[in-house]
């Protein structure tokens, strides 16, 4: 007997079979590190790379030119951010149907690679100068050829696409040769001197340095105040004896200074001291300076402008040495001098200040090369000859030599080792620099191309043996006529589109405040400045033939040629080798890279041809972009590239940078071993690139969660599309308004994800990608589809365009996903697609449906997603309340107090509104409060429930039973 207050049930059966169920081999949990590699291997096999080239071939070409990482280790974060983001953006190319090939390149030569080598000498307890320098070089060659082959691999693994079988290598022969064949281009159009100017030095390394190749870091050093004997004061005799006072930060440069400067419209004091002494200091900066000297209470007998200072003269507190310390430095007025610290008077060695080089110079007061390249005073001389070095803090500091003999004559006011400051070190050995004058070649900044080619020097040779530079000479004459480097520079960076934009004010104010370009390097493993020099006159010989002869045998032979060559070979019959001295240094790395356009964009794409796109991380402003754009515009006029992006730094989870020591360093390669490179590229192309990101744990869980959501929209695709063939598609025109919305939808995300791409704005692309995966497919379009897929008969119109549409979006949308996940969108192709010849990759942009502009029905349907929202909270809020289980159990009553939903409710009917909010029933009446909002009242139904697609219906008599849909499908 059955109980009275049950529902009554119709005999149970089990409808499982009748129901159409996705049903896919795509597996929810990607795996994706052991899947990732055989896909890899797959498209080797089918040559994936050379089939695009030939399937492109003939299109728009888009170039985006690779900027090349050095080749001396494992790859880091910043590698694989970079490479990612350049791989999604060639991939989009070539999905909108551009030729966009990649040639990957690497920096072979230079500082970091030499310097690696050269530890592995000290190991064992070598020097690298005791062996043959083609020895020396064979073996750094050894050791990039190791790590490019490392790295390679490294960065295949990420999925990068390109031309791996022959990247662009610096120390190929054919680059070399094209890099020494620009650096004739700068001698040939007068674009080249030797001069001797102050220039970043490391002791260390003993090798002048490039600003990017220097990075700054907070130190305490060494301050002193020194006093300076005032001999002669023409305009104010009252000077004489009394003592002028210095300020330094750099103690090792007081056995060089040469001069003092003052501001000549500084005022100046005289003081008196209680026990005799009288000083010279700015006004604004006395106190201070008294404070640090801890000088007794003072009188000021005189105040005066610093002009007065014109014509005297001082003398340096080791003056009793004699020589070059006897005489008189005489005080020099400059516009740099300032009141903001120190004492108002400024200590000038030209040898170590670029103020003080050009102030000194515009005197006649020539540099005098007294510290060599380790950092320690000449053996010559007369003050601490043969000591040092000058960045040892015990040497430097306040109980040093230097502070020790200042002190033992009295002239040391004050010293102590507590100033903290910003100082440069090397990059690479992480050691101070110094700034020092040595003999160097430059590229001018300032000289107008065409000018003429004489130079005036004292010849070849080691900057420590050698005499003073003529250096109101050493630039050369130049020319009043034609643009200088830094106004074509100039003009290219305004022609350039810089993405963010503000990176043009970054790299306008860098090349407008640059000094000249030094591109000479004191080191063994590079590309010579393969230049011969006079031995009398100091003139680079510019002869065509003989540069022309250069670039073959560096052709032939590569760089190292220069160093065994037969040099009267080269000179030929009309230069006489003995009158010749063919330059040692070899060129600065930078210039090296920024030759690449040539050997790799113009070589393979056409004389001409430049990038569409240069894309580093921020600080290439100062490197790779900058050394690229003066090499381009020196030799060009006109920069490499169309366009630049630049990117932000890889920090850990706390914004940190990452470090060893610090035990934050995320690796890419465990990342990749444990979840996948996919999960790193949506990292990648999820963070707002253009600054700084972080990348940690919860980040890359962040990540993973919004990879996994995405994975799961395609299995859904892909099991709803089970059987799915042209024969059951329809057009948009006989689809339900469901279906014709929602390919309005997919219209309006096409559109807005192209714009995406062309404008390199991949945060913005993935964001838009994933969240109408998430908002209009999973959590809108697939639920309120899901009853007639799995219950409609299986020529039902409705199902039909529903399985329609779903094609539709499964081609757009493997295609969307295919330039950030890689791997991801080639499995699902493959899954439904099993074509071993087949890639996702070779396809282009989706061609979607021909849709007639319907405003109104975009508008009514996003009225009705609206209304769907407010219901979709009170039912929620009825299942926490355990009143129904789900929508279906639940009978709606909605009160909408506004005219536009009403009417959007009426135009589709009631039928389509309930089926929209997945609910038994639903009535619609307008509300009295419009600041109440949407009401919504849930009421349990007394409906019974179909026993195969379980809504409660009128028809269905008894639970279980079938409602009229059903029975007849099931029939």
């Amino acid at each position: 007997m059955t109980d009275a207050t049950e529902p009554a049930r119709a005999p149970e059966r089990d409808y499982r079979d009748t129901v159409f169920l996705p049903k896919t081999d795509f597996p929810m949990k990607a795996g994706l590190a052991a899947k990732e590699p055989a896909i890899l291997d797959r498209w080797a096999r089918i040559g994936l790379y050379d089939r695009l080239r030939a399937a492109r071939a003939g299109r728009e070409r888009f170039i985006l030119h690779d900027g090349p990482p050095y080749a001396n280790g494992d790859i880091h974060m910043g590698h694989a951010m970079n490479k990612v983001l350049k791989d999604i953006i060639v991939r989009s190319q070539s999905l909108m149907g551009k030729d966009a090939p990649y040639v990957p390149g690497w920096d072979c030569h230079g500082l970091p690679i030499e310097w690696k080598v050269e530890e592995a000498y000290r190991a064992k307890k070598l020097n690298k100068d005791d062996v043959p320098v083609e020895q020396f070089r064979a073996e750094c060659r050894a050791y990039a050829e190791k790590w490019v082959t490392v790295q390679r691999e490294q960065f295949q693994r990420l999925g990068i696409m390109g031309d791996w079988a022959d990247p662009y290598l610096t120390m190929k022969y054919e680059a070399e040769a094209a890099i020494v064949g620009e650096l004739l281009k700068f001698a040939e159009s007068g674009q080249l001197y030797r001069g001797a100017k102050p220039v970043m030095w490391s002791p260390v390394e003993k090798t002048a340095l490039a600003e990017a190749e220097v990075e700054y870091e907070d130190v305490v050093s060494t301050q002193i105040d020194v006093a300076f004997e005032i001999v002669d004061a023409p305009n104010a005799p009252e000077l004489v004896g009394a003592h002028a006072a210095i300020w330094t930060t750099t103690p090792w440069t007081i056995p060089v200074n040469q001069a003092l400067s003052y501001g000549p419209d500084i005022e100046y004091v005289l003081t008196l001291h209680q026990d005799g002494g009288r000083y010279v200091f700015a006004e604004d900066l006395r106190k201070s300076a008294e404070d640090r000297a801890q000088l007794d209470d003072s009188v000021i007998v005189q105040r005066f402008k610093g002009s007065q200072l014109e014509g005297a003269t001082a003398r340096h507190p080791m003056h009793a040495l004699g020589g070059f310390f006897a005489k008189p430095r005489p005080f020099l007025p400059g516009d740099f001098v300032t009141t903001d610290a120190g004492t108002g008077l400024v200590h000038m060695a030209p040898d170590h200040g670029e103020d003080d080089f050009l102030l000194c110079k515009q005197y006649g007061i020539d540099p005098v090369f007294a510290v060599d390249g380790a950092g320690m005073y000449r053996a010559d001389w007369a003050w601490l000859g043969g000591q040092g070095s000058v960045i040892n803090k015990k040497f430097v500091g306040a109980d040093g030599p230097i502070c020790t003999d200042l002190r033992g004559v009295g002239a040391l006011l004050a010293a102590s080792d507590d100033f903290a400051h910003s100082y440069p070190h090397s990059w690479r050995s992480k050691a101070k620099v110094i700034f020092r004058a040595t003999p160097q070649w430059f590229i001018p900044m300032d000289r107008a191309q065409g000018a003429s080619t004489s130079l005036s020097t004292n010849g070849g040779g080691d900057a420590d043996t050698l005499t003073p530079f003529a250096l109101s000479e050493v630039e050369g004459p130049g020319s009043s006529n034609g643009a200088t480097l830094r106004e074509i520079a100039l003009d290219a960076i305004a022609a350039t589109k810089w993405v963010p934009a503000r990176a043009e004010n970054r790299i306008t104010s860098m090349v407008q405040g640059r000094p000249d370009w030094v591109i000479s390097r004191q080191r063994a493993w590079g590309v010579p400045i393969a230049l011969y020099v006079h031995r009398q006159t100091g003139e680079y010989l510019n002869d065509p033939a003989v540069n022309a002869r250069i670039v073959a045998a560096f052709r032939d032979g590569g760089a190292d040629a220069w160093f065994t060559a037969d040099h009267q070979a080269l000179l030929g019959s009309d230069h006489d080798l003995a009158d010749y001295e063919p330059q040692r240094d070899i060129l600065d790395v930078w210039f090296d890279s920024g030759c690449t356009h040539v050997f790799t964009v113009e070589a393979r794409y056409g004389e001409g041809t430049r990038a569409n796109l240069y894309l580093e991380g921020s600080d290439q402003h100062r490197g790779w972009f900058q050394s690229s754009l003066l090499e381009s515009c020196g030799t060009r006029g006109r920069a490499p590239y169309d366009a630049v992006l630049t990117h932000g730094f890889a920090l850990d989870g706390q914004g940190r940078k990452m470090s060893k020591s610090l035990g934050n360093v995320v690796d890419p390669l465990k990342v990749i071993g444990e979840s996948g490179a996919d999960i790193l590229r949506m990292w990648v192309a999820s963070t707002d690139y253009f600054d700084d990101v972080k990348i940690g744990k919860e980040v890359l869980a962040t990540a993973s969660d919004a990879y996994r959501k995405l994975r799961n929209t395609f299995r859904y695709l892909l099991g709803a599309l089970d059987g799915f063939t042209d024969a059951e598609k329809i057009e948009p025109a006989a689809m339900p308004e469901l279906e014709r919305y929602v390919l309005h939808r997919l219209a309006m995300l096409d559109t807005e994800l192209r714009e995406a791409a062309t404008g390199y704005e991949f945060n913005r692309y993935i964001r838009l990608l994933t969240d109408f995966a998430n908002e209009d497919l999973s959590a809108f379009f697939f639920d309120v589809r899901k009853d007639s897929l799995y219950c409609d008969a299986a020529d039902s119109p409705v199902r039909r365009a529903y399985r329609t549409v779903l094609d539709t979006l499964f081609h757009a949308l493997v295609r969307y996903a295919a330039p950030v996940l890689c791997f991801t969108a080639e499995e699902v192709w493959q899954t439904r697609f099993p074509d071993e010849e087949a890639s996702v990759h070779l396809l282009e942009w989706p061609v979607l449906p021909e849709l007639a502009a319907d405003a109104g029905l975009v508008e009514r349907w996003r009225t009705l997603r609206l209304v769907r929202g407010d219901i979709n909270v009170a039912l929620e809020s009825a299942r926490r309340e355990k009143r129904v289980r789900t929508g279906l159990e639940a009978d709606l009553d909605v009160r909408i107090p506004l005219a536009p939903p009403l009417r959007a409710i009426e135009e589709v009917g009631l039928d389509v509104f309930t089926e929209l909010c997945i609910a038994a029933s639903v009535e619609v009446a307008p509300g009295d409060t419009p600041a109440a909002g949407v009401e919504v009242t849930v009421t349990p139904t007394d409906k019974h429930k179909c026993g195969r697609c379980w809504r409660h219906l009128p028809e269905v008599t008894v639970d279980g039973a079938l409602c009229d849909r059903c029975a007849t499908v099931v029939a």
